[in-house]
């Protein structure tokens, strides 16, 4: 009996030792779960905050890159050109210009709008503008307008010439030049057109013109002008055996070509040098020589010269 009642609290002592263990592993697990879903919760809320910082971002890089926008009506009525600006923020300055002229500045005032009207110059011209926002941000616009008028002027240059040519659909009278304020000189026409050469002083200057017809209308056409000049070329020989290139050019020289009979073609390179002084040898006989150079401004002159050696 007492072996039997022995084993009975042995078995009732490891019984209750089996129910305490299977209460801490319940617990253990418990706890490891909560401990995997904190870790979850505060990862998804990482994810959810990187992914709103990211948005904002992008949002603030949005709104910093965007830039004016500009819409144009033309009026062949009131030969204008109206500029519209419309932005998200404020602007800062309106800038304007025809062909090469010189620009016109406005303020905006801070206005998130702004609008200007042009007048549109006769015959075929370029206009070029540029709106800023208070950003540094800018917008430009540029549309070529063509407007037939009773007179139409054009400039082109040729070497250190510009050809002004003038028409018009009455007869002009007379037309009148000068270079920056400098006294005006005149020119008689009397017939519908004319085409008059016009010497380029150096350097840059602003030629205004003013063409007359013989109902007193009238057309005005401003244009800047960078002068340039020939480079200078001389070919000399040494007395014996070379014949020697002597160039030069006040802005820089660009290249030198020289062709020997017809058929011997030479190119050196110069790059803006302003001077220049090269010898080749003569063939034996006749030498037929070209020599071209180019200055920086890509305007050229030639030397043509026969040499017996």
């Amino acid at each position: 009996m007492n072996q039997i009642l022995s084993v009975e609290q042995q078995n009732i002592k490891k019984g209750k030792h089996t129910k305490k263990a299977d209460n801490s592993t319940s617990v253990s697990t418990q706890t490891i779960m909560k401990f995997f879903a904190i870790v979850i919760i505060i990862f998804g809320m990482c994810i959810i905050g990187t992914g709103s910082y990211s948005m904002y971002q992008q949002s603030q890089m949005s709104i910093a890159q965007t830039k004016p926008t500009i819409n144009t009506e033309e009026s062949l009525e009131t030969e204008t050109v109206t500029v519209k600006v419309e932005h998200t923020k404020k602007l800062s300055k309106f800038i304007y210009y025809w062909n090469d002229e010189q620009p016109t500045e406005l303020q905006c005032f801070e206005k998130k709008r702004f609008e200007q009207a042009i007048t549109i110059p006769t015959g075929t011209n370029t206009l070029n503008v540029t709106v800023t926002d208070i950003k540094g941000q800018e917008t430009k616009y540029q549309k070529t307008y063509t407007l037939a008028g009773d007179i139409t002027i054009e400039f082109a240059v040729e070497g250190n010439n510009l050809k002004l040519t003038a028409d018009g659909k009455e007869e002009l009278s007379y037309l009148t030049y000068r270079w920056d304020e400098e006294e005006e000189e005149k020119v008689d026409i009397n017939d519908t057109s004319i085409e008059q050469k016009i010497e380029i002083p150096k350097g840059l200057h602003k030629l205004t013109v003013v063409v007359v017809d013989k109902n007193n209308q009238t057309e005005t056409k401003t244009q800047e002008v960078n002068g340039v000049t020939k480079p200078k070329v001389e070919v000399t020989t040494d007395g014996g055996d070379n014949f020697i290139i002597n160039a030069t050019d006040e802005q820089g020289l660009e290249k030198v070509e020289f062709i020997i009979n017809e058929d011997e073609k030479y190119m050196l390179n110069l790059d803006g040098r302003k001077e220049l002084q090269y010898a080749y040898p003569l063939h034996d006989g006749e030498n037929r020589l070209e020599i071209k150079v180019y200055n920086i401004n890509n305007i050229s002159e030639t030397s043509k010269v026969l040499v017996n050696k």
